[in-house]
Protein backbone atom coordinates (compact mmCIF):
# COMPACT_ATOMS: atom_id res chain seq x y z
CA UNK A 1 0.00 0.00 0.00
CA UNK A 2 1.82 3.43 -1.19
CA UNK A 3 2.05 5.95 1.64
CA UNK A 4 -0.61 8.60 1.59
CA UNK A 5 1.44 11.19 3.82
CA UNK A 6 -0.95 10.69 6.33
CA UNK A 7 1.62 8.33 9.08
CA UNK A 8 4.29 11.07 8.25
CA UNK A 9 2.04 14.55 9.21
CA UNK A 10 1.04 12.19 12.55
CA UNK A 11 4.79 11.88 13.29
CA UNK A 12 5.82 14.81 12.24
CA UNK A 13 3.43 16.40 14.41
CA UNK A 14 3.96 14.21 17.39
CA UNK A 15 7.95 15.35 16.78
CA UNK A 16 7.21 18.39 16.78
CA UNK A 17 5.30 19.02 19.90
CA UNK A 18 8.00 17.18 21.54
CA UNK A 19 10.21 19.57 20.77
CA UNK A 20 8.06 22.48 21.66
CA UNK A 21 7.90 21.21 25.28
CA UNK A 22 11.62 20.31 25.07
CA UNK A 23 10.75 16.28 25.98
CA UNK A 24 13.53 14.39 25.50
CA UNK A 25 13.30 10.53 24.57
CA UNK A 26 14.14 9.75 28.26
CA UNK A 27 12.11 12.03 29.68
CA UNK A 28 9.30 11.09 27.45
CA UNK A 29 9.87 7.26 28.62
CA UNK A 30 10.29 8.05 31.97
CA UNK A 31 6.51 9.95 31.92
CA UNK A 32 5.04 6.92 29.86
CA UNK A 33 6.18 4.61 32.49
CA UNK A 34 4.30 6.73 35.25
CA UNK A 35 1.36 6.25 33.21
CA UNK A 36 1.64 2.65 33.42
CA UNK A 37 3.52 2.06 30.23
CA UNK A 38 6.89 -0.13 29.67
CA UNK A 39 9.06 2.20 27.62
CA UNK A 40 12.97 2.51 27.76
CA UNK A 41 14.65 5.47 25.83
CA UNK A 42 15.83 3.79 23.36
CA UNK A 43 12.21 1.89 22.37
CA UNK A 44 10.71 6.02 22.57
CA UNK A 45 13.78 6.84 20.31
CA UNK A 46 13.15 4.04 17.82
CA UNK A 47 9.69 4.70 17.58
CA UNK A 48 10.19 8.11 17.07
CA UNK A 49 13.19 8.29 14.26
CA UNK A 50 10.88 5.32 12.63
CA UNK A 51 7.97 7.52 12.57
CA UNK A 52 5.90 4.03 13.48
CA UNK A 53 3.95 3.78 16.49
CA UNK A 54 0.42 2.75 17.80
CA UNK A 55 -2.02 4.68 18.36
CA UNK A 56 -2.18 3.91 21.87
CA UNK A 57 1.53 4.99 21.76
CA UNK A 58 0.31 8.83 20.23
CA UNK A 59 -2.51 8.84 23.16
CA UNK A 60 -0.38 8.20 25.91
CA UNK A 61 2.43 10.87 24.77
CA UNK A 62 -0.37 13.33 24.14
CA UNK A 63 -1.52 12.71 27.68
CA UNK A 64 2.22 12.03 28.93
CA UNK A 65 3.14 15.82 27.63
CA UNK A 66 -0.16 17.60 28.64
CA UNK A 67 -2.39 17.97 25.71
CA UNK A 68 -5.40 17.20 25.89
CA UNK A 69 -6.96 18.09 22.36
CA UNK A 70 -5.92 18.14 19.05
CA UNK A 71 -7.02 19.53 16.10
CA UNK A 72 -7.27 17.37 13.29
CA UNK A 73 -6.65 20.03 11.13
CA UNK A 74 -3.47 20.50 11.92
CA UNK A 75 -2.49 17.07 11.62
Amino acid sequence: MPEDGRANRISQFLKAELKRRNVTSAELARRLNELGGQESKASVANKLSRGQFSAIFFIDTLRAIGISKVDLDNI
